[in-house]
């Protein structure tokens, strides 16, 4: 026997079963947060903005040391140099009239010719406009019709849980679309000597990948895809970009004077860490300190002094001494800047003039004992940016990347302090310097 209330149970649970199938058979589209297009419908419009970027590089023909001598090379009529053609990565259309577009530095370095193809395969040879190591981009430019290019985003308003999609061509399997979230902002440490603000991301990042774009949902460039960590050589989830807010910035330079033309305002900073900030009193949890202004620079003339907390340029929020450095070393040479800094917990706004950086010395202007190494300043160290290949610094032990903080026990913290207390050292020359997280203790002779 069956009471009402049981009937009633299973009829809603067969009104129920019939519901579930027709949703369940029913998948929903992945929609874009902006727009509420079909992301599908998104990346048809865009991914013809992402090119497939090879390299045609010179590379020596033979190893054997008799090959190095100009008659045996003569008498058996010995090519000189043999032309290898590698898949090199990738890069986005950023103006379509003028052919611009952007990729990595180290995809196009040491190029002696460079070939675009389009998604819809043609191929154009492409012309170098300029390419900048520190952040490594670089700018091409291809005589073409017809081409779409991707409007910017704004990097800066990014948060991390937000969908991105990066596009480009790992592998050289052809162009290849991965989805992800940015994962972290601001990440540095990646390269000591460049200018860094990466964002990260989990969506796949490969080799070839380089030069790639990083998208939004609705389909704004916001990133240059530019490298991962790879412990096993594939995608383990951690990818970086270089915001387009710095991209731009570098592709406006190499437009206008075919280089990067650094600035500086002629202080030297540290992070305000939360030790730092009790010290000085204060509440702020953002910003990098003024550890000492050069006499007659920038800084010094409009009144900047040690102790100084920068927490903004023009309304930009400093989170640290890293991210000040990029914002005045990218910042266009002879322009002024707006810093808003903390002094005796008064906020106060002064406007400070950039200046060239002329920070990278020669090695004829250290020392002899270290000809065929280039020193630059990075945030209060100083960086070896370069070594030529046998060269008295190379023979030293002296390694690009190398982090130098004593010479003879003396701190130095500048290029100007390097050379001085090098000039100054008539026997042994002993550096303390930091590499690949380690510090070492370096005697040159």
């Amino acid at each position: 026997m069956t009471t009402p209330s049981s009937r009633y149970v299973r009829l809603f649970a067969a009104v129920v079963l019939m519901l579930v199938p027709a949703t369940a058979v029913q998948p929903q589209a992945v929609l874009s947060a902006a727009t509420q297009r079909p992301l599908a419908d998104v990346l048809e419009a865009i991914t013809p903005a992402v090119v497939n970027i090879a390299v045609r590089s010179r590379t020596a023909a033979e190893t054997n040391p008799l090959y190095n001598d100009p008659f045996f090379r003569r008498y058996f009529n010995l090519p000189e140099q043999r032309q290898q053609r590698l898949s090199a990565g990738s890069g986005v259309i950023v103006d379509a009239d003028k052919g611009h577009i952007l990729t990595n530095h180290h995809v196009v370095e040491n190029a002696g010719e460079i070939a675009v193809t389009l998604k819809d395969r043609r191929r154009f040879t492409a012309k170098l406009v300029g390419s900048d190591k520190a952040t490594d981009i670089a700018l091409l430019k291809i005589d073409a019709d017809k081409l779409t290019a991707l409007p910017f985003g704004d990097s800066g308003a990014l948060r991390v849980g937000d969908s991105v999609v990066a596009i480009g061509n790992p592998f050289g399997l052809g162009q290849t679309v991965t989805s992800g979230i940015v994962s972290a902002l601001g990440r540095g440490g990646i390269n000591v000597e460049g200018y860094e603000d990466f964002i990260q991301t989990d969506a796949s990042i490969n080799p070839g990948n380089s030069g790639g774009a990083l998208v939004t949902a609705d389909g704004l460039l916001v990133g240059i895809n530019t490298a991962i960590i790879a412990p096993a050589g594939g995608n383990v989830g951690i990818g970086f970009a270089v915001p387009i807010a710095m991209a731009s910035r570098v592709m406006e330079q190499l437009i206008e004077h075919g280089e990067v033309r650094r600035g500086r305002i002629g202080i030297s900073v540290q992070d305000l860490t939360p030790d730092l900030a009790e010290a000085l009193g204060i509440e702020q949890s953002y910003g990098a300190v003024v550890g000492r202004v050069e006499r007659n620079s920038p800084a010094a003339h409009a009144g900047l002094q040690a102790g100084d907390v920068i927490i903004a340029v023009n309304d930009r929020k400093i989170t640290g001494s890293a991210d000040l450095r990029n914002h005045v070393g990218l910042a266009q040479v002879g322009s002024d800047v707006e810093i808003l800094y903390l002094r005796d917990g008064v906020h106060k706004t002064v406007t400070v003039r950039i200046e060239p950086d002329e920070a990278l010395a020669e090695p004829s202007a250290i020392s002899a004992r270290l000809e065929g190494a280039q020193f630059q300043d990075a945030a209060g160290n100083v960086v070896v940016s370069s070594i030529e290949d046998g060269s008295a610094a190379a023979r030293s032990g002296l390694r690009a990347g190398d982090v130098i903080v004593a010479v003879n026990r003396r701190p130095v913290s500048t290029v100007a302090e390097l050379a001085a207390a090098l000039n100054n050292a008539s026997g042994a020359i002993a550096l303390d310097l930091f590499r690949g997280g380690l510090k070492l203790f370096l005697v040159i002779r």
